[in-house]
């Protein structure tokens, strides 16, 4: 395990932050770490703190501070950068803990999230703040004139979102770059928050930045395969309640599908059974949505046996969560389908879905090769002909 010592200590901006040069693992950083609130200053201590950070940041950001920091409690600690070594030297069982810098200059974000998370109590607080990428894109039009910033955003979207994902480019870009102020989507900075053992509180747009405030609700782990690439490997719920691996085009921003719980509580339900006001699907998404082109390597599922070609849809386990336990258990009877009964009876709500499936289910098991021909033959005609869609 490595150790951090610190060398030196001086007063910087404010008086309110002290720099400490950390030595870690036989080399040397300068990390700035607020200074947190000791016993004898309590609430008081933390208020200073506050009230400075709006001095330095806005009175916004300090009252979204206030509102979510535990001004009573001394266990509170700011911080300036988003350097591991800070978070690392720090005593654990926060009951807070706030910083300053972008999220999106971390070299590795999940790592630095998982590290607050593992210096939080259990129900502790972390407020952060990201850029994302519709601040992004306006930041470039707000400081330059529109041909120029036309340019100088598509090399920004070529060199910092597409680089990152390419395998072998990779290594090079966070090498030259550091892994330093990469975009990062709203849906992406929350889904990878919850993914490393927080539940989000509140967002906020405040000058240009995303403010979060979230809680540990579970200590972190790793997450194996998030979705991230062009393909994606979603976990679903298929025949005898056992989870399979359905593969599909990403339509959606990293790291959506742990969102899935926080939307539903949220925006609820829209008409379709989608979710209403589902920010993480991407612009190009939603297109191939429209074509069915995300869906093609679910053929991949049909040949290993998986799915079959009409049926219910494989359902992730959260969405599966919705459903009656009556249907849950019609449903476990029965392997799902790459066409489903949605596109014969078009339903408008969630119970109607219900409804769709229960009478579809029930008519197979009374006659599975004419109930499926049926259910084919009209669903295909509602595509192609009436131009139904799920979304």
């Amino acid at each position: 395990m490595s150790t951090i010592t610190a060398k030196s200590s001086e007063k910087n901006l404010f008086g309110l932050y002290r720099r400490s040069r950390l030595r870690t693992a036989g080399r040397s950083r300068k990390v700035e770490q607020v200074e947190t609130p000791t016993p004898e200053t309590g609430m008081v201590g933390c208020e200073t703190l506050i009230a400075r950070v709006g001095e330095r940041f806005g009175e916004e950001v300090a009252a979204f501070f206030r509102m979510h920091l535990p001004t009573d409690s001394t266990d509170v600690s700011l911080l300036e950068n988003v350097e591991r070594e800070a978070v690392d030297s720090l005593p654990q069982e926060r009951r807070a803990l706030a910083v300053l810098e972008r999220a999106n200059n971390s070299r590795r974000i999940n790592k630095y999230f998982r590290a607050v998370n593992s210096r939080l109590e259990l129900g502790g607080i972390f407020l952060g703040c990201a850029e994302v990428n519709g601040q992004r894109r306006d930041r470039f039009f707000r400081n330059h004139s529109a041909p120029v910033a036309h340019v100088a955003y598509f090399f920004d979207f070529l060199v910092h979102r597409i680089c990152p994902k390419i395998p072998y480019i990779k290594p090079a870009y966070f090498a030259l770059t550091g892994g330093r102020n990469r975009p990062v989507a709203r849906s992406e900075a929350l889904g990878r928050l919850i993914s490393c053992g927080f539940e989000v509180v509140e967002y906020r747009e405040i000058g240009g930045l995303m403010y979060f405030a979230v809680r540990k609700v579970r200590d972190s782990e790793d997450v194996p395969n998030p979705t991230y690439g062009p393909f994606c490997s979603l976990r679903r719920v298929g025949i005898g309640g056992e989870v399979f691996t359905v593969y599909k085009f990403r339509t959606m921003h990293p790291y959506s599908e742990f969102l899935q719980e926080y939307l539903y509580d949220k925006h609820n339900l829209q008409d379709g059974g989608k979710f209403l006001n589902d920010f993480r699907i991407t612009p190009w998404g939603r297109w191939m949505r429209r074509l069915w082109l995300d869906e093609l390597p679910m053929l991949l599922n049909l040949f290993k046996g998986e799915l079959k070609l009409v049926g219910v849809r494989p359902l992730s386990r959260q969405y599966y969560g919705l459903y009656p336990d009556e249907l849950k258990q019609l449903r476990n009877r029965h392997m799902p389908g790459l066409v489903p009964p949605f596109y014969v009876d078009l339903p408008k709500s969630f119970d109607d879905i219900v409804a769709s499936e229960v009478k579809y289910l029930r008519a197979y098991e009374k006659a599975p090769f004419r109930t499926d021909i049926k259910y084919l033959v009209i669903a295909l005609w509602n595509i192609f002909v009436k131009r139904a869609r799920s979304a």
